[in-house]
């Protein structure tokens, strides 16, 4: 079966990105998995994804249990389905998803100084290789703000700038000084969506300059929002892996709210979930089909 860094690889050489889906519950990981096989079968290949549980997520549905719900899915369906320990905030807990086999581990001290960040990212990569981690270990220059929601206003010291976004000295600094094996660097990319208009846009030129400068798969985070005009350019400078969450999240909301509208009595939650599915498998099938140039 194929590996993640066997995956990215292939992506990178095919110039098309491995979506990233962040998941909350069952449904949503279902979903995914379910839609990802079906085009799957179109495409006449199995198409890698990876999901995603930050640290309150994976607290909500359990450290160990999905790791192993994921596992189950890969083995029974050899299916190229792997799981990242997303926008984890210490090392402490880079450690438990390096131990719980998770596929990736992100360490995220994106909003600390580039010392503070190199020294955390370092201690986290020195623990994946004391331990024998198979796995891959995904460090962030650059604030983008936090969480995954609907927002008024672009996150206050989010870098939007072409002067305040991740430059290629600290990237290239960043990556010799901590070995990660992935990149994400703040390209114009905010976490959540802007409520009123588009996201901003990307600076493409910056993703190719640190493309060439660090040599490593780069993840672009925080893309839901961000104008459908910018992902091929992205892709094609070296976006490697692209983060999806907050669409998700706001398409279980639109979905449930229309399934408990139509069945106001309903009280079996597998009975209530019709419309939240449909509306979690349009984003999924149509960012799939975006990032693998469908």
């Amino acid at each position: 079966m194929q590996t993640l860094p066997e995956a990215l690889a292939s992506a990178a050489a095919k110039k098309v990105a491995i979506p990233h889906f962040n998941i909350a519950d069952i449904i949503m990981l279902n979903t995914i998995f379910q839609t990802a096989q079906k085009l799957s079968a179109q495409a006449g290949e199995k198409l890698p994804i990876v999901i995603g549980a930050s640290e309150g997520e994976r607290d909500f549905l359990g450290l160990d249990e999905v790791a192993e719900i994921i596992q189950t899915m890969r083995q029974d369906n050899d299916y190229p389905i792997f799981l990242n320990g997303d926008h984890t905030a210490s090392v402490e807990r880079s450690k438990e998803a390096i131990d719980a086999g998770y596929d990736m581990v992100i360490i995220d001290k994106a909003n600390a100084t580039l010392a503070e960040n190199i020294a955390a990212s370092k201690a986290v990569v020195d623990y994946a290789k004391k331990v024998g981690y198979q796995g891959l270990i995904e460090g962030e220059v650059g604030y983008i703000g936090s969480g995954s929601k609907v927002i008024e206003d672009i996150p206050e010291g989010a870098a939007i700038t072409e002067d305040s976004i991740a430059s290629v000295a600290d990237c290239k600094k960043y990556v010799a000084e901590t070995g990660v094996d992935l990149l994400s660097p703040a390209v114009g990319n905010i976490h959540g969506m802007l409520a009123k208009g588009k996201n901003p846009n990307l600076f493409i030129n910056r993703i190719k300059e640190i493309k060439e400068a660090v040599g490593i798969p780069l993840v672009l985070h925080g893309a839901s929002g961000i104008p459908e005009e910018d992902f091929h350019p992205a892709i094609n400078a070296g976006i490697n892996m692209i983060h999806i969450s907050t669409e998700i999240r706001r398409a279980w909301r639109k979905g449930l709210d229309q399934d408990v509208q139509e069945q106001p009595d309903q009280v079996a939650p597998y009975k209530l979930y019709k419309h939240t599915i449909e509306e979690i498998e349009k984003v999924i099938e149509g960012r799939m089909r975006l990032f693998y140039k469908m």
